[in-house]
C-alpha cells in the first residue's frame, strides 16, 4: 500500500473522479458530524489484540483509520503525483544514487495532547516497526532501511539498504506514521483500538464485544501539516455487510456509502438513479487475486497451478459476479498502471481443460487434484462467496479437479492464512501507491505481505532491485515485463480481476469525489457541506 516517485501520466488521467449524478457543490461545515458508512471490521483477537497499531496494521481498512490520526513526513496530493512534504517541510534525496533521504520538520509540529514532535519521534516510530516485525504487519515496506540519523530536532535522514526510487512513497504510507514514545512500546504493539498521533483528526472509537462499531473523528486543532481539513468532525460507522450498510443510507442515518458497496447496489444505481443521490465512480487500482502455499503437497507442483491458471474464466466471474465494477485480469500489475502485461493470457490464452490436462499429464500428475478454495466472508464484500462458488463450479466442470469452498471470517482467517493453514485461498490488493513495483515487490520480495514460502531468487536478488534504481519509472517496463512473465510461470499467485470504485453520497456533501483516492484510501478531511 504505497506510491512511488514518479506517476506517470496515464496513471495521472486515470485518477479523475466520474460523477454519474448530479450532487451539492462548495465546501465547509455546518457543525453536524458527517456520517460515513463502511463494512470494514476492526476486532481485537487473540492474534490481534492491537489492530490499530501502525506496526501491526496493514489492510486498506487500518489505514484509513490511521491516515485521519497519525501524521506521515510525506503525502501523496490530491489526484495523485510525486509526494509532498506533510509533517515534514522539506524532503529530498541527498545522492544520485536514491539511498539516502533527508527530511525536515515543520517548526511548531506537536502531537494532538501538545508533546512536541521531533526527529527522534520520527526515528522512533519506523524503528518500532522494524523491530516487532510482526507477520502480517507493514514491515515489508520499511525493509531497505539501513539505518535512521537525527541531526536535532527536526532533521532525519534515512539511509537505504540499496537504492528505491519509491522510498518517498513509503514515507507517505501508515507505516511510517509518527507515534508517541509514552504511548507506543518500542518493541511490541499497543493493544486495544485507540489511535493517537498528530494528524488532522484525533479519534475515539466505539467499542462493543471486542469490535469497533463506530470511530468518531474530530479535527485536530493542533494539527499542522499540508492538509486542509473542511469539516470539524465525521462519525465513521461500521456495518457487518452491504445490505446492512444500504439500508442505514435508504433511511438517512449515514450521508455517504464507501467501502465495501456490493456489485448490485452500484448497478442498481448506475441503471435507476435518485434524485437526491450521487454515484460517483472512481478508478479502482485493487486486484483479487488467488493465492498459494507452494509448500503444501496438493499444490506444491508448478504443474498443478499452471493447470488452475489455463482453466480459471476470469471474463465469467468478472461479467456474472461483478458485473460493471470489475474486469478480467491477467497480471498482478493492472491494465492501467504503466508497467502492465498480460503475463497470463500471453502464456495460457483462453480457458482450456483439455490444455490443463495435458499440463497434468506432462507432471504425472494424477487426477482429479483434491483441495479447499478459502475466502473470508466479511472483508471483501458480498459478491465474495458467488465468486468461490463459480470458481469450485469452473474447476470442478474439467474433471481434473476435486474443489470444495470454505468461508471464515476475517479475524479468523488472516491468522490462518498467515501460519500457512490453506493450500489455496482468495485475497486482495489494495496498492500503497500505484506503481508497479507495488504489485509485485509485497509478493515476491523478502517479508512478503502473505508470508508465503514462494522464492524467486531472480526476483529478489536482481529484478526487484534493479526496477528501483530507475527514477524514471517507463525506464523499468522491460524489468516488470519479466517479473510479470515468472509469476505467469510458476504461480504463486492467479490474478483473477481489478475492479473499480463507487461512492454512493446525498446531495449536500461535498468533496466526494476527493474522499476516496484510486488507492482506496479515505481522505474524510475533504468531504464538507454546501453552504445551500
Amino acid at each position: 500500500m504505497n506510491r512511488k516517485t514518479l506517476v506517470l501520466p496515464a496513471v495521472v488521467g486515470l485518477l479523475a473522479p466520474v460523477l454519474t449524478a448530479c450532487g451539492g457543490t462548495g465546501s465547509g461545515s455546518e457543525g453536524k458530524a458527517i456520517v460515513v458508512g463502511t463494512t470494514d471490521q476492526f476486532v481485537a483477537t487473540k492474534d490481534n489484540r492491537a489492530p490499530l497499531d501502525p506496526a501491526m496494521g496493514y489492510e486498506a481498512g487500518v489505514w484509513n483509520v490511521l491516515r485521519q490520526t497519525v501524521q506521515t513526513l510525506t503525502h501523496v496530493p490530491r489526484g495523485g503525483g510525486q509526494p509532498v512534504p506533510e509533517a515534514a517541510r522539506s524532503c529530498t534525496f541527498t545522492d544520485r544514487g536514491n539511498e539516502s533521504y533527508r527530511c525536515r520538520l515543520r517548526s511548531g509540529l506537536t502531537f494532538a495532547d501538545g508533546t512536541p514532535v521531533t526527529a527522534e519521534d520520527v526515528k522512533y516510530s519506523i524503528n518500532r516497526v522494524i523491530d516487532i516485525k510482526s507477520d502480517s504487519g507493514p514491515v515489508g515496506l520499511l525493509a531497505n532501511i539501513d539505518m535512521i540519523e537525527t541531526s536535532g530536532d527536526d532533521e532525519v535522514i534515512f539511509h537505504l539498504k540499496t537504492p528505491d526510487a519509491t522510498f518517498p512513497y513509503k514515507l507517505a504510507t501508515p507505516a511510517a506514521g509518527i507515534v508517541q514514545k509514552s504511548k507506543y512500546p518500542a518493541t511490541s504493539a499497543r493493544a486495544g483500538f485507540q489511535v493517537d498521533g498528530s494528524g488532522p483528526y484525533t479519534m475515539k472509537p466505539e467499542v462493543r464485544n471486542d469490535q469497533v462499531v463506530k470511530v468518531v473523528f474530530t479535527k485536530n486543532p493542533r494539527y499542522k501539516g499540508d492538509l486542509k481539513v473542511l469539516n470539524d468532525k465525521v462519525e465513521l460507522d461500521l456495518f457487518p455487510d452491504a445490505k446492512a450498510m444500504g439500508n442505514a443510507f435508504d433511511t438517512r442515518k449515514i450521508d455517504m456509502m464507501t467501502r465495501t458497496m456490493s456489485p448490485e447496489q452500484a448497478q442498481q444505481m448506475l441503471e435507476r438513479p435518485k434524485d437526491g443521490i450521487k454515484l460517483t465512480e472512481m478508478p479502482g487500482l485493487a486486484i483479487r487475486y488467488l493465492a498459494f502455499d507452494t509448500t503444501d503437497p496438493a499444490v506444491k507442483n508448478r504443474a498443478v497451478r499452471q493447470a488452475i491458471a489455463q482453466v480459471v474464466d476470469r471474463g465469467q466471474i468478472a461479467g456474472q459476479v461483478y458485473h460493471a465494477t470489475a474486469e478480467p485480469l491477467y497480471s498482478l500489475i493492472p491494465s492501467s498502471i504503466a508497467g502492465h502485461t498480460n503475463s497470463f493470457y500471453n502464456k495460457y490464452g483462453e480457458p482450456s481443460s483439455t490444455k490443463a490436462a495435458a499440463i497434468l499429464q506432462a507432471a504425472s500428475i494424477r487426477e482429479p487434484v483434491k483441495f479447499t478454495l478459502h475466502y473470508t466472508t466479511d472483508h471483501y464484500g458480498s459478491a465474495t462467496a458467488a465468486e468461490f462458488k463459480a470458481l469450485k463450479k469452473q474447476l470442478n466442470a474439467t474433471g481434473l479437479f476435486d474443489v470444495s469452498v470454505q468461508g471464515t471470517p476475517w479475524a479468523k482467517f488472516l491468522p490462518e492464512q498467515m501460519r500457512g493453514d490453506y493450500a489455496v485461498y482468495g485475497m486482495g490488493w489494495f496498492p500503497d501507491f500505484p506503481d508497479p513495483d507495488n504489485y509485485i515487490a509485497p509478493f515476491l520480495d523478502k517479508n512478503n505481505a502473505l508470508n508465503s514460502p514462494y522464492k524467486s531468487a531472480l526476483a529478489q536478488n536482481t529484478l526487484i532491485p534493479q526496477s528501483r534504481r530507475e527514477t524514471d519509472r517507463a525506464s523499468a517496463a522491460k524489468t516488470f515485463q519479466k517479473l510479470q512473465d515468472i509469476v505467469a510461470t510458476d504461480v504463486p499467485i492467479l490474478p483473477i480481476w481489478q475492479g473499480k470504485q463507487y461512492v454512493a453520497s446525498r446531495d449536500g456533501l461535498t468533496g466526494v469525489e476527493w474522499s476516496v483516492n484510486s488507492s482506496a484510501d479515505l481522505q474524510l478531511w475533504e468531504l464538507g457541506r454546501s453552504a445551500a
